[in-house]
């Protein structure tokens, strides 16, 4: 069996060795891949990857969004949120969209920031791609009160922002949607690679606020040290990829990921 992930960049990915651990471990007679189309490749792709007999495939920036729309068949969690992390190709040539994001959103917050309510005050997402359609609509599921997204281009946060009934900021009003958050999550790639972090103003949030970074290359991000060192609890993205990584797990295979592999010890034992 094929499965796989599809994402541009998608080299600097650790879903092919956390899945292939699993596979391992499991003894399961099976592959997953790594996949990266053109820019504008990503629909012919997925209906040749449908074609060839490929179970699933986990979808990454940029493509979220595209993968909801091809999909015939979308769980409630996927339409919620406007993207798709998870494509399932059935064997009647339907394609079903799903979003795990949320559950491994919510699960890293419970697993590092346990003291963090997310439902006692706003919650401020950084970024307005497809990453953030899943924080967000797991967010508002989850009971937040007021959700404060936070973009380069206003008028994307706009748009996310009217969906979720959330309030929209510009980069330069940053502080203005930090003040008195409880949780700040980073859903882009700043900070990764080449693109540069802005110097997000953390001490605008609450002294305890629970600082997220969906990105995981490097661990700690220049976000998360900042935190750090403002003494705020953080939370890292090989949390939230480990937790979203287990229903996709189930949804290729059937079974729950082996628990008796330490699959965090070996993803930052790549990452170093």
């Amino acid at each position: 069996m094929v499965v796989g992930v599809i994402g541009r960049p998608v080299g600097h990915s650790l879903s092919p060795l956390l899945h292939g651990t699993w596979i391992k471990a499991a003894g399961l007679d099976a592959l997953y891949a790594p996949f990266e189309p053109v820019a504008e490749g990503f629909a012919a792709l997925v209906e040749g990857l449908g074609a060839g007999g490929v179970r699933g495939v986990n979808v990454t920036l940029p493509f979220k969004e595209q993968a909801l729309a091809m999909a015939g068949t979308v769980s409630a969690e996927a339409n919620a949120a406007g993207a798709a992390n998870l494509l399932l190709f059935r064997p009647d040539g339907r394609i079903e969209a799903r979003n795990t994001d949320g559950v491994g959103l919510l699960g890293a917050f419970a697993e590092q920031a346990p003291g963090t309510d997310l439902r006692s005050g706003p919650v401020v997402i950084l970024g307005a791609g497809g990453a953030a359609r899943g924080a967000a609509a797991a967010l508002k599921a989850a009971g937040v009160p007021e959700l404060r997204i936070v973009n380069r281009t206003v008028e994307r946060a706009a748009a996310l922002a009217d969906r979720f009934g959330a309030h929209a900021y510009s980069i330069e009003d940053a502080d203005k949607a930090f003040a008195g958050a409880v949780a700040i999550i980073n859903s882009t790639s700043a900070g990764f690679g080449e693109d540069a972090a802005p110097d997000w103003p953390l001490e605008a949030a609450l002294a305890r606020a629970a600082v997220m970074d969906m990105v995981y290359k490097p661990l700690e991000t220049p976000l998360l040290a900042h935190a750090r060192v403002l003494g705020m609890p953080t939370v890292d993205g090989l949390a939230m990829l480990i937790g979203q990584a287990r229903p996709s797990f189930e949804a290729f295979f059937g079974i729950a990921p082996p628990a008796a592999v330490d699959v965090r010890t070996v993803l930052e034992g790549a990452l170093r």
